[in-house]
């Protein structure tokens, strides 16, 4: 997942290079078996965050059969479940949140389907409801569940006609990660537990149903899909709109709104070349297609990796290329997240520590050496001013997260001190050692969900040890199970960023107008270099005023650059962007753009404005912003609208 705490950014370079693509899982796992690594848990992991009995039996493959109705905003159906047992048994424990179970039934020795009895637990806030199955026999094969989701669940949202870009049909998308899967589907909710799955889904004519997996079009309201591969549950993925494609080369396309297709597909043009630079640096791409799905603005994050189909939000399309780096991170979740996955949310420095990584490997072999290190710069000051906020026991790569919601999990954390750790071994080892050290750790973990003793094992038995006092264990335990950053780390520093520096400080010390700055040529990543270090608390209106005149900042349709600004006016009490601000809420819903402009406007005498835009602006945003921003404003009593 992509959540932008840093700001990584590109401009447009098409290098063509092979791609492999492999249409079938035989082909995705040479000299294994892909049914082993579908249906072998992982015995000894314990995921406080399910209350799924995996460790006695696991789900292998999920079946679907859903009714998308928008009339209800509900999705129904039947899901049917193929078990394997490590141990005997005849009870099967399942994650739920707010889901209706109308019905239970077990396939018999008949072949024939018989009621069985259930019962829904006890909610917990952060986990849901367990969903107990009683057999009458040990080592049931099948299971069916027959169930309805809520009015408004946490891993879904249901938009209006009026809430998308084409106003004419309404839309919904799913956000399974972290633990959301289990309100749209009863099932083991732990990454621990990989399967297959496929699903026959039924909508209204005339909307598109997609998914995390190979698509048919059976008939005018019923599509068909498969994931052959095995995956864990929080990348199953659904959407269903008034959606087209346009392809960007045989393996690679775009799903979009027909209002938003155009604009994205001329955007994201060089998606088949990364592909390319990603599986020439690290082993072929295994998941036959790669397409991206824009979704409308009120989707929550940057972009989610479900394989096969990258969700992305439209605050990337900014006309000139620039914020496109963001397709190199989903891609990069091909090979680190989606093949070698985190076994537990304590370990999800193992997805998006490396996903950062491989991400800027991407972009620097794509536009070059100077772009990739101004990101680096960028996302590591971007850290700073996050852990300087964060409690030091969050500030652990490999964070104890007990029983707490695992969205919490998600700071700049994982992504950017594992992204330096990487960095760290990349330099003290040299890139070339570092680089088959990768590419062997994703063939050998390929399809297989992982703990951080696992990579520990396999960094010093294949690193540390064949190339000795380098790296000592040591040093890995301070950067992974220590707090904050180590003091042994180099920080990244981009040279392109001296003058931007310069020129700032000469505007604050008098030296020289805004308007007189040499800012020709100038990249997103600079200016967001000179917004973000500019002092905060200290300015005055007239000197935010000069700059918003000199370089018309307020307003932009830049979505990084407004929301680098607006953190800085609203900082500064530079109260002026209120009206454009209140635009740039209302339009928008991605938490890592909105979410820190409210916290700022309700700790100041703004407060009530804040309010008032955002209960205004509630029913656009996705379940999981509400519930942030509900705590946020819960002075008074907010009406769930559904």
């Amino acid at each position: 997942m992509f959540l932008s705490r840093r700001t990584l950014i590109s401009s447009a370079l098409l290098m063509l290079l092979p791609f492999v693509q492999y249409a079938n899982a035989a082909d995705s796992l040479p000299n294994s078996n892909l049914a082993s690594v579908a249906t072998s848990p992982l015995h000894s992991v314990a995921d406080n965050l399910t209350f799924a009995n995996y460790q006695q039996v696991s789900i292998h493959h999920i079946e679907l059969a859903l009714n998308v109705d928008f009339e209800l905003q509900q999705l129904s159906g039947n899901v049917i479940l193929e078990l394997d047992w490590h141990k005997a048994g005849k009870t099967l424990v399942l994650d739920t949140r707010d889901l209706t179970i109308n019905s239970v039934s077990m396939l018999n020795a008949k072949g024939q389907w018989q009621a069985v009895p259930f019962r829904l637990g006890v909610v917990d806030k952060v986990k849901g409801a367990a969903l107990t199955i009683q057999f009458p026999q040990e080592r049931v094969a099948k299971v069916k569940i027959n169930y309805h989701t809520s009015a408004n669940p946490s891993g879904i949202q249901w938009l209006t006609p009026e809430q998308t870009q084409g106003k004419q049909w309404p839309f919904m998308f799913s956000q399974s990660q972290a633990i959301h899967a289990r309100s749209w589907i009863p099932l083991q909710d732990t990454p621990a537990v990989r399967q297959t799955y496929s699903a026959t889904v039924t909508t209204k004519q005339g909307m598109s149903v997609v998914m995390s997996a190979d698509r048919t079009s059976l008939s005018d309201t019923q599509t068909q899909f498969t994931m052959p591969q095995a995956i864990p549950a929080y990348l199953i993925a659904i959407a269903a709109g008034h959606l087209q494609f346009a392809a960007l080369d045989k393996t690679s396309g775009i799903w979009a709104e027909p209002e938003m297709l155009a604009k994205a597909s001329k955007e994201f043009t060089d998606t088949p070349a990364m592909i390319a630079i990603a599986a020439k640096r690290y082993g072929d791409y295994r998941w036959g297609r790669y397409d991206l799905l824009i979704l409308p603005p009120s989707f929550p994050f940057g972009g989610m990796e479900n394989p096969r189909l990258s969700f992305i939000t439209p605050t990337v399309i900014a006309g000139d290329k620039s914020l496109v780096s963001l397709i190199a991170h989903e891609l990069a979740h091909s090979w680190s997240g989606n093949l070698v996955t985190n076994a537990t949310w304590r370990d999800l420095w193992l997805n998006e520590g490396f996903t950062t990584y491989v991400e800027n490997r991407i972009m620097e072999d794509l536009y070059g050496r100077d772009r990739a290190l101004m990101e680096q710069t960028i996302s590591y000051s971007e850290l700073l001013a996050e852990l300087a906020e964060l409690p030091a026991g969050d500030s652990v790569l490999h964070i104890d997260l007990g029983e707490r919601d695992p969205d919490d999990a998600f700071s700049g954390v994982p992504y950017v001190k594992g992204q330096l750790f990487l960095r760290f071994l990349e330099q003290k080892f040299g890139r070339e050692r570092f680089d088959n050290f990768v590419k062997s750790y994703f063939d050998h973990f390929a399809f297989q969900s992982i703990t951080t003793e696992q990579f520990r094992n396999y960094l010093t038995q294949h690193l540390l040890q064949r190339y000795p006092n380098i790296v000592s264990e040591s040093e890995v335990d301070t950067w992974i199970e220590g707090q904050g950053l180590p003091p042994f780390l180099t920080p990244p520093n981009s040279p392109a960023f001296d003058d931007i520096d310069a020129q700032r400080q000469a505007w604050l010390d008098g030296k020289a107008k805004a308007s007189a700055l040499n800012t020709q040529g100038w990249t997103v990543h600079q200016w967001l270099r000179f917004i973000n270090e500019m002092p905060r608390l200290n300015l005055t209106p007239a000197q935010l005023l000069e700059l918003d005149n000199a370089f018309h900042f307020t307003g932009t349709s830049n979505n990084e650059i407004a929301f680098a600004w607006y953190s800085l006016a609203l900082d500064n009490r530079y109260f002026s962007v209120l009206p454009a601000l209140k635009q740039h809420l209302t339009e928008i819903g991605r938490r890592r753009l909105i979410v820190p402009l409210y916290q700022k406007l309700a700790s100041s005498e703004h407060y009530d404005w804040a309010k008032t835009v955002y209960l205004a602006a509630r029913s656009g945003y996705h379940p999981q912003t509400q519930a942030s921003l509900d705590t946020m404003f819960s002075d008074t009593p907010i009406e769930h609208q559904h």
